[in-house]
């Protein structure tokens, strides 16, 4: 048999010249724009791929996602007091899903988006559906804090600038990191009260104090989502109680709680969400998710957001939030303008004046929206 082959033509004369190659591509980092008072970190778990978290930068005013900040697996994560930087305390392993077990704090530059060091820490992090206390800095920065469980509760004080760990500090069944002050730290207990810690420059123990009851945990338990105030954290109950705890003193204070539902709403409404309240500081107003539910709906969102006077207790606002419920998270900037930033379970993140509720704008699918029934998200958004 014989096998013919045809060569290819040859180029007609006058053909268009082959172009040249394009120059070289260089990789370099980009700078964030100045950092804006409505600049939003909004944490997404990613079910679907759960080794692999993540932290969108969303603008408030432009609308524009500015990049995303890798966290691992089942990360806790904070800001620095002054906005420049996450923090991230998260695991890996040294096969994706399995292997030898890291944990480490990993500080990113929020400039760059770059991380900029790292501390490893003993394997031992608390691994709890997200809040703003499994991680956290002291006001001044010169700390950070990480809480631990293996299920022994204690928590490490780590030397941020040097990159250090500090000390282990064992906090008796109480758990979290609850900063107040430039050298206390305070962990809530089962049993309905704060352990406060305080301690000395290198991180050691130098005193300790137990609070006095202020929440019971049996017939009405407070989400250990706690919203920070200038002056302490304000804790929501399943049920609808404030609890105000000042914790500018040595010791914690606590004023009376107040109900967020009159006598006639009250076993009809209650609060809800992974994040489940927000503080605007000038204002003195506490927005928080509301919905219809009775005993074990605390995980459901809000069908309205319900806004509130802290000085008065008086309910200033109900806003419903028909295309976005149900409400999962909320944050609030703390400029003179401020804005109010809703997430729902779908993945969206709505824009909202904080002081009129009209909605400004609603970014879609910002975030990656579970499937099923088992979770929300996301359980975080974070304002410097």
């Amino acid at each position: 048999m014989v096998l013919a082959f045809t060569a290819p033509a040859l180029a007609a004369p006058g053909a268009a010249a082959v172009p040249p190659p394009l120059p070289a591509e260089h990789l370099s980092v980009a700078t964030l724009p100045p950092p804006s008072p409505h600049r939003v970190y909004v944490f997404d778990y990613n079910f679907d791929n759960e080794i692999d978290a993540r932290i969108h930068v969303f603008d408030g005013d432009t609308y524009r996602h500015l990049g995303q900040i890798n966290a691992g697996f089942g990360p806790g994560v904070n800001l620095s007091p002054d906005g420049a930087t996450t923090v991230v305390a998260t695991t890996y392993f040294a096969r994706g899903s399995r292997g030898a077990r890291t944990d480490v704090v990993e500080f990113t530059d929020n400039s760059t988006l770059a991380v900029a060091g790292e501390i490893v820490l003993p394997s031992k992090r608390t691994q709890t559906s997200m809040n703003p206390f499994n991680v956290a800095y002291s006001a001044d920065q010169h700390f950070l804090y990480v809480s631990y469980m293996t299920p022994a509760s204690s928590l490490g004080v780590l030397d941020p600038a040097h990159r250090t760990v500090l000390s282990e500090i064992d906090t008796a069944g109480c758990v979290l990191v609850i900063p107040s002050g430039p050298n206390r730290v305070s962990s809530i207990c089962e049993g309905g009260t704060l352990l406060t810690i305080t301690h000395d420059a290198q991180g050691h123990e130098a005193s300790r104090a137990m609070s006095v009851k202020f929440f019971d945990a049996d017939t009405d338990p407070v989400f250990v989502q706690g919203i920070l105030t200038p002056r302490g954290v304000v804790f929501l109950s399943f049920l609808g109680q404030v609890h105000e705890v000042d914790l500018s003193g040595a010791e914690p204070s606590f004023a009376a709680p107040w109900s967020l539902v009159s006598a006639t709403e009250s076993g009809q409404w209650r609060p809800g969400a992974s994040q489940v309240g927000a503080v605007q500081h000038s204002l003195g107003r506490l927005y928080v998710p509301m919905h219809r539910g009775g005993e074990g709906t605390h995980k459901d969102g809000g069908s309205e957001i319900w806004v509130y006077d802290l000085a008065s207790h008086k309910r200033l606002a109900r806003w419903p939030m028909k295309t976005l419920a149900p409400v999962q998270a909320i944050e609030v900037s703390q400029d003179p303008a401020p804005l109010l930033f809703v997430a729902s379970d779908r993945g969206d993140v709505a824009v909202l004046d904080a002081v009129s509720g009209q909605v400004k704008h609603i970014e879609r699918h910002l975030y990656q929206a579970p499937r099923g029934e088992c979770c929300a998200g996301p359980w975080l958004m974070l304002h410097p």
